[in-house]
């Protein structure tokens, strides 16, 4: 599957822990990342991980592009609630964009580890179903 991992400033540390603590689940899919994100998790963990933008210089709309093209299977995004961001306008549309072709988006510690053990137990085989059809028609 292919999987996006982003966070804001304030969320870095909280997704390199995430990262690490589930490097055995990660490693087994193509992983991809902002910036300074996949930066930081890969020089921590070792995973590779193809790097987009920064978030504020098109990563989230390089994103966005994959989802559009259902060339994305999940997106974990560790948001800062707290702190206004400049380019708010794009994290709007990569959210929209995740409702509108059904890809999976947690926000949080909480929902990244559910989601990350429903993938690890194979409940993502719907993505696979979906993708056949894609490919079919």
């Amino acid at each position: 599957m292919n999987i996006s991992l982003v966070a804001h400033d304030k969320k870095k540390e909280m997704i390199i822990d995430f990262a690490l603590s589930y490097k055995h689940i990660l490693s087994k899919h193509n992983l991809f990342a902002t910036g300074t994100t996949g930066k930081m998790i890969s020089e921590a963990t070792g995973l590779k991980i193809h790097r987009f933008q920064s978030g504020p210089m098109g990563g989230d709309q390089q994103i966005g592009a994959k989802i559009a093209e259902n060339n994305m299977d999940l997106i974990i995004f560790f948001r800062d609630p707290l702190t206004a961001q400049p380019h708010e306008p794009d994290i709007s549309a990569l959210i929209r964009l995740c409702d509108v072709h059904q890809i999976p988006l947690v926000t949080n510690l909480g929902g990244a580890e559910i989601v990350i053990r429903a993938l690890e137990a194979g409940f993502f085989e719907w993505r696979n179903l979906i993708n056949k059809k894609n490919n079919e028609g």
